[in-house]
């Protein structure tokens, strides 16, 4: 998803670094290998290598497959990958259904499913992405064997940032109202909606590893950037890990700023796991 920000002002430099952050700053290319159809629309992906498990990929807020076109070739060398487009992005087509982590969770699963993509998974996620992964694997246990989030989006993000940097929260507020695209907003207002239907208190018993950023926006610094630190050691909770790995030289999108170390630490992961 592109959006173009050509005022020279303050104002739009800011509001340029916001949408950079929230998964709304550009876009690339990822060629479509097939195409099923949901009941909440036609869904376009990619699938290229081959070998178990399969690594599937989620990205986050306003992206849709091509977010992955750095790393998607790297995974390829090794093991099968799937990337696709959310309804609403990219080649996918829109859709009114209900867009809270729980649903796109199972149209997930019922898309491999179509696709002919049998588990063991290996679920990647990036920032909202990240959290409907984590979400997935609270659906599906069986069928996932690891995860690998990225800066992922924390199910208490949005109440924190309302409690703790309001004046954030409020420009957020106008952002969403005046530049997402309808899918982007469905997601953005229903990202809580079904995670009090999960236990939240049990941590995941599969391997995980835990991917952060180092570099921040100015705008994000002091109380955003604390805030963020602090749900992240409550991530070590919810995903049952004891460290998390700061990765140098990357912001946001660490899979664009550093996508060796990401492709690094998933073949690290991958290397871990018992043999299907």
């Amino acid at each position: 998803m592109y959006i173009s920000l050509s005022k020279k002002t303050p104002y739009w430099r800011w509001l340029g670094s916001w949408l950079l952050a929230l998964g709304l700053g550009g876009c690339a290319s990822l060629p479509t290998t097939g195409t099923v159809k949901q009941p909440s629309g036609q869904i376009a992906f990619a699938v290229a290598g081959g070998g178990k498990p399969v690594v599937v990929l989620q990205s986050g807020l306003g992206d849709g497959k091509a977010a992955w076109h750095s790393i998607y070739s790297k995974i390829a060398q090794s093991n099968q990958v799937f990337a696709y487009d959310r309804p609403g992005y990219g080649e996918s087509s829109p859709t009114r259904s209900t867009r809270d982590p729980c649903s796109i969770a199972a149209e997930l699963h019922s898309t491999l499913q179509a696709a002919g993509l049998a588990p063991p998974y290996v679920l990647l996620g990036h920032s909202l992405g990240g959290l409907y992964q984590f979400v997935f694997a609270k659906l599906y246990p069986k069928e996932v064997s690891g995860l690998l989030l990225l800066d992922p989006t924390h199910p208490q993000h949005g109440q924190s940032m309302q409690q703790e940097v309001p004046v954030a929260a409020a420009m957020l507020k106008t952002i969403r109202a005046t530049l997402f695209n309808a899918a982007s907003r469905a997601e953005f207002d229903a990202q809580v909606l079904c995670l009090a239907t999960l236990n939240l208190q049990t941590p995941l018993t599969v391997p995980v590893r835990l991917l952060t950023r180092t570099q921040f926006q100015p705008i994000e610094m002091g109380a955003f950037e604390s805030m963020v630190r602090t749900l992240e050691t409550d991530w070590l909770r919810l995903l049952g890990i004891q460290k998390v790995l700061h990765v140098k030289g990357a912001g946001h999108y660490i899979h664009q700023d550093q996508p060796d170390t990401v492709a690094q630490e998933l073949q690290a992961l991958i290397d871990m796991l018992p043999a299907p």
